[in-house]
């Protein structure tokens, strides 16, 4: 035996994993395709939000959050409609992980040292309907240093691990295949990868040099998702969402493959679910990008206007920051507009100043560093966006700025292979919305929205502004973004039971084989069911692999 246990995977979830296995004593082999640069995965790459319920941070701001109200806004979202076969061990992670995060989460990663910012997000406000999707209330915790910060104890748990002799570190080993003693996995093998000396996130080489074999008692997979192969993107891609767009840009590194998937399910795991899958409507391309065809998501708040390719608003629950699958949906399945991979966000300098922020680490320093001072200077008090939404603005290929609708409207067309837009359709639909704002009540829903959102005190602080009309020109100059849809996230996976170990076709576990994080669907193949909350992402990832790491732990 090389080790007590294998984790598959130097992830968010595999750490978190060989951070219990260690604490137990347990000595792990920890195994992945990149270099130690990658240490952490995707996470390092994140906002660091993170998905807590009836916290400090809520109740300092007046929001009344519980277990049962999150469990409702769970199940709304979820739509669990397969709980007889691939929702069966879903819905039961389900309610262990919002159990989690209204217990004992905030108080395990406090002591671990993370911290979190004092105005709580509200992301996925929903679907309008309080049986729906959605939160009723804002739960998305912003971690202090991002998805770095996040990471951050769990790469320093297993460093000092390794410096006891219970981590062994498997840089560049490639799994290919698992290893079966009769019905017990008892390894993997695969080929080792030449070295590359590459920076965190960008692709390195595929070159074979070796092969390798590795056994212990127990292997756990927790290598990913899919976001960054669009080819099984397209391939597991439903039919409820229409047609896969003819081009997307990539939320996540280029090793987020899904070559696993297929691995497992050829070892006779039972994968479920794969038709589920999260992307975001909301990309624009990275001007400085790390990997192909890199994109970067716009976390709105609810004041930007949305139109579709043809510059018609979307409808209702399609709004900035509500219902993410739902727009997806509308855009892919509307005859009209389906052929085009694009849509708009029309919306001021006085909006961008105050709502808008770019997901992930590198998009938002003052954060990821901590910096206190920096972010109170910059975002509350600041006279203009923050840096790096002011750096896309003016270097950004899908932005354009203009002090005139008739300019914004030419330069939004410029953007296209030919002029969609046509300047008195969208005149007319902003005219009637700005209207709407002379009153602080309202017959548009995404106005009522608006005053919604500054009831509550950390969106008037910090992240809706105040209501005023697109067209003033003291707001302005006008603004105009092309979106696209970027791939992030794979809802479905590898099933597994609350041990995160891993079941076969017939529903019984394989005695030394267990799967946590994205590439079980963040546990049970598909605790989100259809729809995620937000914050639940680097949360699953936490919790399955904890548990993975735990189960392990004693069995071995």
């Amino acid at each position: 035996m090389n080790a007590d246990a294998i984790v598959v995977g130097a992830g968010l979830a595999g750490l978190a994993a060989a951070h219990e296995l260690t604490r137990a004593g347990k000595k792990v082999a920890l195994v992945d395709q990149e270099n130690a640069a990658n240490l952490g995965g995707q996470a390092f790459w994140s906002f660091g939000g993170l998905f807590l319920v009836n916290t400090p941070e809520q109740r300092r701001l007046g929001v009344k959050d519980s277990v049962e109200l999150a469990w409702n806004d769970w199940q709304g979202s979820a739509a669990f409609d397969r709980l007889d076969d691939e929702d069966s061990w879903a819905v039961r992670w389900a309610r262990a992980y919002v159990e989690f995060a209204g217990g004992e989460k905030r108080s395990w990663l406090s002591s671990l040292g993370l911290s979190w910012l004092p105005t709580v997000g509200w992301a996925e406000r929903g679907s309008l309907r309080a049986d729906g999707h959605g939160n009723s209330v804002p739960r998305f915790h912003v971690t202090w240093g991002t998805g770095t910060g996040v990471v951050a104890p769990f790469v320093q748990s297993i460093l000092r691990a390794a410096d006891d002799g219970l981590v062994t570190f498997h840089h560049r080993h490639r799994v290919d295949e698992l290893i079966f003693d009769g019905e017990t996995v008892t390894g993997v093998r695969g080929k080792l990868l030449a070295p590359s000396d590459t920076a965190r996130g960008v692709p390195s080489n595929r070159s074979e040099i070796g092969e390798f074999t590795l056994n212990a008692a127990a292997v756990i997979v927790t290598t990913g998702g899919i976001g960054a192969n669009h080819d099984l993107v397209r391939r597991y891609w439903p039919a409820r969402l229409g047609t896969a767009p003819s081009s997307m840009v990539t939320g996540v590194p280029a090793y987020v493959d899904g070559r696993m998937l297929d691995i497992a399910d050829k070892s006779g795991v039972r994968l479920v679910n794969r038709d589920r899958m999260w992307h975001y409507t909301e990309g624009i391309q990275n001007f400085q990008p790390i990997w192909p065809g890199h994109g970067i998501r716009i976390l709105p708040a609810p004041s930007s206007m949305w139109f579709d390719a043809l510059g018609r608003r979307l409808p209702l629950p399609c709004l900035p920051g509500y219902d993410t699958m739902s727009t997806l949906r509308y855009l892919r399945t509307t005859p009209d507009i389906a052929s085009y991979s694009h849509s708009w966000f029309i919306l001021t300098q006085k909006i961008i100043k105050k709502e808008f922020a770019l997901s992930g680490s590198e998009q938002n320093p003052d954060i990821t560093a901590k910096d206190r001072r920096a972010f109170l200077k910059e975002r509350i008090l600041g006279k203009a966006a923050p840096g790096p939404v002011e750096a896309f603005k003016s270097r950004g290929a899908d932005f354009v700025v203009a002090s005139t609708l008739d300019e914004l409207v030419a330069g939004m067309n410029k953007l296209t292979s030919s002029p969609l837009l046509e300047l008195s359709v969208i005149r007319e639909q902003i005219e009637a919305r700005d209207l709407q704002i002379a009153n602080p009540y309202s017959k548009d829903a995404q106005v009522q929205g608006i005053h919604n959102s500054r009831r509550y005190l950390g969106d008037k602080l910090g992240r809706t502004v105040t209501p005023h009309r697109i067209l003033d020109p003291a707001a302005g100059p006008l603004i105009g973004i092309k979106l696209h849809i970027l791939t992030r996230k794979t809802l479905g996976g590898i099933q597994t039971d609350l041990s995160s170990r891993a079941l076969r076709h017939d529903g019984s576990p394989i005695p030394g084989l267990y799967a946590a994080g994205e590439v079980a669907g963040f546990g049970g193949g598909g605790v989100h069911g259809y729809n995620a909350l937000e914050g639940t992402f680097l949360g699953g990832c936490l919790f399955s692999g904890r548990e993975a790491g735990r189960a392990a732990a004693r069995a071995v």
